[in-house]
């Protein structure tokens, strides 16, 4: 027998499920106990079978206004606030009678049970039995993980001799719709209502029969069979929504994706494609997380059927891959590994379309700010029609190791690097090249604030080359073996002028002139150029040492750079900013193309301007303007604008224009002259919308276009998207749909979603 507590005490009794209503109470009568006396209220889960395992053997725990024994009928009632608990889960109700004899306990009253995982359960009666392994629900509702909400006239759990809790529901209505605050009466936005609806503990799914989609208490949707994960469950194999559409490729085409989680690490969607005008294909999208990694692979097999602008007819496909891995504290490795067949075959099946697809295997390795060391393989497939591919190089090995060899006692810093890659072409130059760089910077500073930088570059480069005098080099020698060097001096001086303007915030006006000397290069036409061939002089290389973007070409001779920059930064955090310099050189080397903008003495201008006196609105725009006659060359124009000060946050304003002369680096070497602006802006709280284009001036033509519009609350979305493309053959120069997108995605939170596209 266990005494009653005096008043006052706080520790609860804790028994086992089986121990329930042993003890309690005086013999031969029934007793009662103030709060915090008595036994149990069974295993946990015994309204759902969702949420964390609990262990039904650990203690059960409970208090209680009231607690009697009938030890004539052997049974146990609390009631008065009663809550029990095992583990983390908790059950409270009114009222809870155990029939010792039977087996069956019954929970009566504003029951509740609170889940580990935050899911909440209400009933207005449970009778549980079977060791507490079974019950009988009715008036059941709960609140489900992301924010789900379903209730149900009654509910059946069983467990079957495997463990798994199996919770069957009759006349369900489920949803993930908050109640309208000022009607909670009223039907949310969606609820799928069901004749009967099944949770699977052990699939982790919950299955619908009979089951309608109701929108603001409409029916819209009828269905005798629809499954879904459980709200709990993170991932879940199974089918998911399928999407719809036309093409003019394709025709009409269904898609029926499946999700498989292959394991707690890694999963796969596979989606069959049928379409009316090509046989069945497919696509993957496999993910997998490692404790040293990650790796993803996107592909898909399908059929051209020649109505494509190429005429391309036949089985293609693609593969996008890309994996990064921890070796050791200092190494990692990783790949990316993108091919197709045609870029047409892309377009037809809407993968991302490029003329170029790179693929590369690399490892490298860090150890701490000052060292770091890298060894690559790259490849490289061109899906354009004039591409040559035996003129596409592949590179094999491409190495690079850097130090920071740290500060003198000068103040000065040292930097090392070494290089060596090699490249192979099947119809093009085949080239080898070993090389390292110096580099050392030393910082002064003189009595009126001038900053005077010394910088010192040293280059040694050794190349083995044959076929030079085919692509990409075309020179008059066949083959190289030469070595090369560069040393480049320069003294950088700039003076950074401030003055205050008060409550206006800071005015800082900065000349800046740079001497750079080393021996003449001379044209280098006997080495193999891989990386240099792309040039373009902006303000961003004015100051660089050698401006060409790599090594195979060292920029000699004498030069004075200049350039004069002014801001004004205003108290708020805004700013004005203007930048414009030029460079001129003490010789004729014919080092740079054709319009470059240093292929003269003195270079073209360039310039940048920064407009942003706040948060909401700015400009950056770059040119470069011929350094004689002042004409155009290039001109590169982003503005954005935001409405914020006159109350409409989140509307956002984007407008450019870009202009660019021709350069013999460009196929087809033509004039560029395109505009492009779009417009977004949350409309109301659930609502945003968009609208971007982009217009070709020279062409006087489209490039591109597109309007979206999107809802999205607490359980539903609603987009829609409208995006027109154009693509440009270069080799013919025509112009030729690239393609048009319709795309109309609605989406029930936690159920799934539906999808109809055109293209």
């Amino acid at each position: 027998m266990l005494p009653a507590p005096a008043l006052g005490q706080t520790a609860p009794l804790s028994l086992r499920p089986d121990q329930l209503g042993a003890g309690v109470g005086p013999a031969g009568g029934a007793a009662t106990a103030p709060a915090r006396t008595g036994a149990g209220a069974g295993p946990g889960g015994a309204l759902l079978g969702g949420g964390p395992a609990i262990d039904s053997n650990a203690p059960v725990t409970f208090t209680a206004a009231e607690v009697e024994y009938d030890q004539n009928e052997n049974r146990v009632t609390a009631s008065g606030a009663v809550e029990a608990w095992q583990g983390e889960r908790i059950l409270r109700a009114d009222r809870f009678t155990y029939d010792r004899d039977t087996g069956i306990a019954v929970a009566e009253g504003n029951i509740q049970l609170l889940e580990p995982d935050g899911q909440v359960l209400f009933a207005d009666r449970a009778e549980l039995k079977g060791g507490m392994r079974d019950a009988v629900v009715e008036g059941l509702r709960g609140l489900l993980a992301q924010n789900g909400r379903v209730a149900a006239n009654g509910a059946r759990r069983r467990t079957t001799e495997s463990g798994a809790v199996i919770m069957d529901l009759s006349r369900v209505v489920y949803s993930s719709c908050d109640l309208c605050e000022d009607n909670p009466e009223a039907p949310p936005l969606w609820q799928l209502r069901s004749r009967l609806a099944t949770q699977d503990g052990e699939s982790r799914r919950i299955r619908f029969r009979d089951a309608t989609v109701d929108f603001a208490g409409v029916p819209a949707f009828y269905t005798p069979y629809l499954s879904m994960p459980d709200p709990s469950t993170p991932r879940s194999s199974g089918f998911l929504t399928p999407s719809f559409g036309q093409t003019r490729y394709l025709g009409a085409f269904a898609e029926i994706p499946y999700y498989w989680a292959i394991d707690e690490s890694s999963d796969v969607v596979v989606t069959p494609l049928v379409a009316s005008q090509a046989p069945p294909s497919g696509f993957f999208n496999y993910r997998q997380r490692f404790n040293f990694g990650q790796l993803t692979a996107q592909g898909s097999l399908g059929y051209l059927n020649g109505k494509q602008s190429s005429g391309e007819k036949g089985w293609g496909g693609h593969i996008f891959s890309r994996g990064s891995f921890t070796i050791d504290e200092n190494w990692q490795a990783g790949f990316s590994i993108n091919r197709a067949t045609s870029e047409t075959y892309l377009r037809a099946y809407r993968q991302p379309a490029t003329s170029v697809l790179s693929s590369t295997v690399y490892a490298e390795g860090f150890w701490g700010y000052t060292s770091y060391a890298r060894i690559r393989a790259l490849a490289f497939q061109g899906l354009r029609e004039q591409d040559v591919t035996g003129r596409i190089p592949l590179v094999l090995p491409d190495m690079y190791y850097e130090t920071v060899l740290g500060r003198d006692s000068l103040g000065g810093t040292l930097t090392a690097d070494a290089t060596a890659f090699q490249v192979y072409r099947s119809e093009g130059t085949q080239s080898r090249r070993i090389g390292t760089r110096l580099r050392y910077e030393l910082p002064r500073f003189d009595e009126m604030g001038g900053v005077w930088t010394f910088r010192a570059q040293a280059d040694g480069l050794g190349y083995n080359a044959v076929n030079l005098n085919l692509a990409p080099n075309f020179s008059n020698e066949s083959t190289a073996t030469t070595a090369t060097g560069n040393i480049r001096l320069a003294v950088d001086w700039r003076l950074p002028m401030v003055r205050s303007a008060g409550a206006y915030g800071t005015q800082l006006i900065e000349p800046r002139v740079q001497l750079v000397t080393g021996p003449n290069t001379g044209r280098q036409t006997n080495i193999p150029n891989e990386d240099s061939l792309d040039f373009e002089f902006t303000d961003a290389n004015l100051f660089a040492l050698n401006r060409f973007q790599g090594r195979d070409r060292q920029e000699g001779g004498t030069r004075v750079d200049a350039a004069l920059r002014g801001a004004w930064y205003f108290p708020n955090g805004g700013s004005v900013e203007a930048l414009a310099g030029r460079s001129f050189r003490f010789s004729d080397e014919a080092l740079f193309h054709e319009r470059s903008g240093l292929e003269r003495r003195a270079s073209d201008w360039v310039g940048r301007v920064t407009v942003a006196p706040t948060g909401w609105f700015d400009v950056t725009a770059r040119t470069r303007l011929d350094g004689e006659t002042g004409d155009r060359r290039m001109i590169e124009t982003a503005a954005g604008f935001g409405l914020d000060p006159v109350g409409l946050p989140g509307t956002r304003f984007n407008a450019g224009y870009l202009y660019q002369v021709p350069s013999p680096l460009r196929t087809p070497s033509r004039y560029t002259r395109e505009v492009f602006g779009g417009v977004n802006t949350r409309l109301t709280t659930y609502w945003r919308a968009g609208v971007f284009g982009r217009y070709d001036l020279e062409e006087q033509r489209g490039v591109a276009a597109g309007v979206n519009a999107t809802y999205e609350d607490e359980c539903f979305i609603f987009e829609g998207r409208f995006y027109r493309s154009y693509a440009e053959n270069p080799v013919t120069s025509s112009v030729y749909p690239g393609g048009t997108t319709v795309l109309f995605r609605v989406s029930l939170k936690t159920v799934g979603e539906f999808a109809l596209r055109a293209l």
